[in-house]
């Protein structure tokens, strides 16, 4: 059973009202997303918000999504034993009397995602494949370097008030 603010938080990341959230909105040419391509992206903001405010509340990364560029699913293609379907949004790839692993599709279908938990239950050697075709949301270089190395020392500029 929901909580209280858990049925709050996800009637507004899925119900039609946002409209009645952004009043004044109007869709801009020049922005890389636009129209209904941005409400779109204002939904998937909001509900992943709701994730990784559960996520870190929880102590417990199992629903964090990870994303893949869609060339992840040309060898589960390519090898018998596999089959892979999809709808719109979500798709399933299955091992034959194996594993299933469910996952999103962004919507200009050139990555997906898939939650950190659900990864983690795929064979080693699978892990290792899907790790290959990793892509990064717009990050630090030098922050992601430095996170790998944390004894490290990094030349990143000086040090300035924000």
């Amino acid at each position: 059973m929901l909580g209280k603010r858990q049925e709050e938080e996800q009637r507004a990341a899925t119900s039609g009202i946002l409209h009645l959230l952004l009043p004044n909105y109007a869709p801009r040419t020049d922005e890389p997303f636009s129209g209904a391509n941005k409400m779109q992206q204002f939904e998937s903001d909001s509900i992943y918000r709701v994730v990784v405010r559960r996520a870190l509340a929880a102590g417990d990364p199992a629903n964090l999504q990870l994303h893949f560029e869609t060339a992840v699913l040309d060898h589960y293609r390519e090898t018998p034993g596999f089959s892979i379907i999809r709808t719109n949004t979500v798709g399933r790839i299955k091992k034959e009397g194996g594993w299933a692993l469910d996952f999103g599709i962004t919507p200009d279908e050139t990555q997906i995602h898939a939650g950190y938990g659900a990864l983690m239950s795929l064979p080693d050697a699978d892990r290792e494949h899907w790790s290959l075709h990793a892509t990064a949301l717009a990050s630090s270089k030098m922050f992601l370097q430095m996170r790998l190395s944390p004894n490290s020392c990094f030349d990143d500029g000086d040090l300035r008030p924000w």
